[in-house]
């Protein structure tokens, strides 16, 4: 028995540190999983540049074909869009198989004499027939549309989990809410007028070469290099209403 002590107490030694091993590997596990949760809104919820798509819908009665004045001004606008904005052709999609069908082809040639009249070249101009669904009583309107690049973020107001505390582990790790920061980006992605800002800067502008020759000068003389604007006297009331 005496010989078999130190075999048992070496087999115990193993087993204790197989397990002190096993123990170091599962925490290291959990380490490396809980660190690839990013907390940063700007990455679980990215802005990303696609191509969305610009339209506005034009309405014309089966008794009249033509736009009507707010409508020609609509369509100007949206030609000045198109040469803003567009990264490719202009469609317009004229119902066919209703009511306004005649109305809407003669309506459709103004609307491409519009688009003419404003900058947009023929060739960019595509007329084509659209078979709209629902009830064949109801109107259905002209289409003008193309596609523009644009900001965009993924859908907001999702919740898998609970705000509260819960038996959940993210809820004890103090870590930000699944859906927080995804209505700043969206709002952001709205706002900003050219999407490619998010991703580049713009090339810088030419110097005013006058206005930098008069701060060199008054800087070689040691003079104040700031503009001075002088302050008018303040109007009397009486003299601003012509009293």
């Amino acid at each position: 028995m005496m010989r078999q002590r130190p075999a048992f107490r070496t087999l115990l030694l193993t087993g204790a540190m197989a397990l002190a091993a096993g123990a170091c590997t599962q925490q290291l596990a959990d380490r490396d999983i809980t660190s690839s949760i990013s907390s940063d809104y700007q990455v679980n919820h990215p802005i990303r540049i696609v191509e969305g798509r610009q339209s506005i819908d034009l309405y014309v009665g089966a008794g009249r074909g033509g736009l009507s004045p707010e409508q020609r001004a609509q369509v100007a606008s949206f030609a000045g869009m198109w040469r803003r904005d567009s990264s490719g052709v202009l469609y317009v999609e004229v119902p066919s198989g209703t009511p306004n069908e005649i109305a809407a082809r003669t309506t459709a040639r103004e609307i491409r004499s519009v688009l003419s009249a404003y900058g947009v070249p023929a060739s960019a101009v595509v007329t084509r027939a659209a078979r709209p669904p629902g009830i064949p009583e109801e109107l259905p309107p002209i289409v003008l549309s193309f596609g523009k690049v644009e900001a965009q973020v993924g859908q907001c107001g999702l919740w898998p989990d609970d705000l509260g505390p819960t038996a959940a582990k993210s809820t004890w790790e103090n870590r930000p809410y699944y859906n927080f920061g995804c209505a700043t980006q969206s709002n952001l992605a709205a706002l900003v007028a050219n999407p490619e800002d998010l991703v580049q800067p713009r090339p810088e502008t030419p110097p005013m070469a006058a206005r930098r020759q008069v701060v060199l000068d008054k800087y070689r003389q040691g003079e104040n290099p700031a503009t001075k604007y002088s302050e008018k006297e303040a109007a009397n009331i009486q003299e601003a209403i012509g009293k």
